[in-house]
């Protein structure tokens, strides 16, 4: 089975042979990982050499405000600057955060659910390590089909569709973020422009 390294240099736990990343229980635990998780694995690491993907996902962390070890409340909430809506233990996803109303979490804000369908499921991936958070964010992308506008410099199109799992994207140039339920969402968004311009500046490219 072939080794996905995280940027820190880590290897990534799969459920086949789970070693977990920084905390005291270390014990394997074994779940058998076919070839299609294998294979997408693989797939969504090769999407991140893409300097597009690589800015887009940049962009995405900016816009998001969030850090790899960032829950919920992280920026904002009573606390942060202590370190309160942080977490360490890369092993698995840390849970709610601020409130306890949402998941959200990492760089990307992923939710728990997001984690168990899109990492664990799809992957085979049981940790929630940096590494990890770019490849859930890779499927995330190309579940709405984003990754090929993307690749191909059509940022209008990839926003568009990216969008739809991340509030703080806008739906295109000149709209808003998409509405929940036929009203306005009420969540901050950054307009389409400065999303260019920050992609842009972490090398994206546009047609």
């Amino acid at each position: 089975m072939a080794e996905v390294i995280s940027k820190n240099g880590r290897k990534m736990s799969s459920v086949a042979t789970r070693t977990v990343t920084p905390v005291k229980d270390s014990s394997p635990k074994a779940v058998s990982v076919d070839a299609k998780q294998q294979k997408r694995r693989a797939e969504n690491a090769e999407f991140l050499k893409n300097k597009n993907v690589k800015a887009f996902l940049d962009t995405l962390a900016q816009v998001e405000g969030g850090n790899y070890h960032a829950k919920f409340g992280y920026g904002w909430a009573a606390g942060w600057k202590s370190g309160k809506w942080t977490f360490s233990d890369e092993s698995t996803h840390p849970g709610p955060g601020h409130g306890g109303s949402t998941t959200a979490s990492g760089r990307y804000q992923i939710t728990k659910a997001t984690w168990s369908e899109l990492s664990i499921k799809a992957m085979g991936l049981s940790d929630f390590s940096p590494g990890t958070q770019d490849l859930i964010a890779v499927e995330l992308l190309r579940n709405v089909s984003a990754i090929e506008p993307l690749i191909g410099g059509d940022l209008k199109t990839a926003v568009g569709k990216a969008s739809k799992k991340w509030e703080a994207l806008p739906m295109g140039p000149g709209l808003a973020n998409r509405p929940i339920n036929g009203k306005p969402s009420g969540q901050p968004y950054t307009e389409y422009d400065e999303v260019e311009t920050i992609y842009k500046g972490f090398g994206g490219t546009v047609k």
